[in-house]
């Protein structure tokens, strides 16, 4: 996917912005077994398909278009850097670290995080 600069500058609004969300949540979705492949993942499309679709909801009630269109920016240049092999495995695996390790959870406050030598 070659990212075009006159398509990142057009203006949007709300009709463009849910057609653009919904064509790129489809991308993801259907590369999902690419994805799989590329990477060596031990983990099934569909579970791959479920964290997209977590990401996508996690932003779902964001109201403001300029937001809008950042994330759909973020989310075509993170598709592009996936597919393009640009990430490393670990790029990839931190989006289910909760699914491996349940104690990969960020810690409560800075100090916590310091003394267990985390970042």
């Amino acid at each position: 996917m070659v990212i075009n600069p006159t398509y990142l500058a057009q203006p949007i609004n709300w009709q463009d912005a849910k057609r653009r969300v919904a064509k790129s949540y489809r991308e993801w979705l259907r590369s999902a077994p690419e994805i799989q492949q590329m990477y060596s993942l031990n983990i099934p499309v569909s579970e791959i398909r479920t964290k997209v679709r977590q990401e996508f909801e996690r932003h779902r009630y964001v109201n403001q278009l300029p937001i809008v269109d950042m994330l759909i920016f973020r989310s075509d240049s993170e598709y592009q850097e996936t597919l393009n092999y640009w990430k490393q495995l670990p790029h990839v695996l931190k989006y289910f670290r909760d699914k491996e390790n349940p104690t990969a959870r960020l810690p409560e406050n800075f100090m916590q995080g310091f003394l267990q030598g985390r970042n």
